[in-house]
């Protein structure tokens, strides 16, 4: 199963491009999704990161765009995503 299919808690999300060059390079454990942010722990502390400006990728896998999962996480299991 694709990552973008799974849950993202408890798991490593890491910035890998955004219009903001502050966000790239975040990295940190997922403590929180909604259905337009993503909260992240790290070291310096909780992180709150919209979808929709960010690419990421979940334990160094492939990269997701923010804007393909702009939805509940419960429903996201069941969507049909585009291949690139």
């Amino acid at each position: 199963m694709e990552t973008m299919h799974l849950t993202w808690l408890a798991r490593t999300l890491t910035v890998v491009s955004s219009p903001d060059p502050t966000l790239v390079g975040k990295s940190g454990l997922v403590v929180e999704e909604s259905r337009n942010m993503l909260t992240i722990q790290n070291e310096v502390g909780q992180h709150q990161l919209a979808k929709n400006v960010i690419q990421f990728t979940i334990d160094g896998g492939d990269t997701i765009d923010g804007t393909q999962v702009c939805q509940r996480p419960e429903d996201r299991d069941q969507r049909q995503y585009r291949r690139n």
